[in-house]
């Protein structure tokens, strides 16, 4: 059997996001999503597995954190954001397995919002589009691995998430009342690349993330080839 770290193409170092991020309205209040960060933690967990040896964790609020990696704790988006580039140009790898929000609240209350009988209306803006952002940036060799969510025209969409967004591999998600995707144990997942769409059934998402790395050296591999 060939040594785990044989099958990792010599990556130094690597970056994952996970979890969620959260948006705060006011000192109390939040608007987040239902990542439970279990995803990135597998995937942190099976590269520390397989020898890399910097692993860079930057995760939004988690019960799931892998040990002996270097950990970041953010919260919003912006927070991500900031430390994300910090480590972006030097990695061989990133993983935004995250859910990050696509919004936050344009004027953060500094007091409780107190509640009323007239309805609230909150007004939100753009985060940024940090996958797209990466993406733009992306250097020669590097490999960008993206995650998406669907719940309709999955597959049509995650190509063009794919081609937008300069990724090497989209992990896809049909989330459906039989496969919730989040705050799950088991998950079912296409793998998405240029080239093909795969499925895979359901299984543990600690075996998903063994699979991630298998396509990650694949596709450097496959670089490899075209370059000699």
């Amino acid at each position: 059997m060939p040594n785990p770290q044989d099958r990792v193409g010599n990556f130094k170092k690597v970056v994952i996001t996970s979890g969620p991020t959260i948006e705060p309205i006011d000192p109390i209040r939040f608007i987040s999503n239902r990542s439970s960060g279990k995803s990135g933690f597998h995937l942190a967990d099976e590269a520390k597995r397989r020898g890399i040896p910097e692993i860079f964790f930057i995760t939004g609020p988690s019960f799931y954190i892998p040990a002996d990696v270097a950990v970041i704790k953010i919260e919003t988006a912006l927070e991500m954001r900031s430390h994300l580039l910090k480590h972006a140009d030097q990695a061989d790898v990133i993983i935004m397995a995250a859910a990050v929000g696509d919004y936050r609240i344009s004027e953060y209350h500094k007091e409780k919002i107190k509640k009323s009988e007239e309805s609230l209306t909150l007004q939100l803006t753009r985060n940024p589009d940090l996958l797209l952002e990466l993406g733009r940036k992306k250097k020669k060799n590097q490999i960008l691995v993206g995650y998406a969510a669907e719940t309709r025209d999955i597959f049509e969409n995650a190509k063009n998430k794919l081609e937008a967004k300069n990724l090497d591999l989209l992990i896809l998600n049909k989330v459906s009342p039989e496969n919730p995707a989040f705050q799950v144990d088991r998950n079912q997942v296409y793998f998405v690349t240029k080239e093909v769409i795969r499925g895979l059934p359901k299984m543990e998402k600690a075996e998903i993330a063994a699979h991630v790395w298998d396509e990650i050296y694949k596709i450097r591999q496959a670089a490899g080839n075209e370059s000699t």
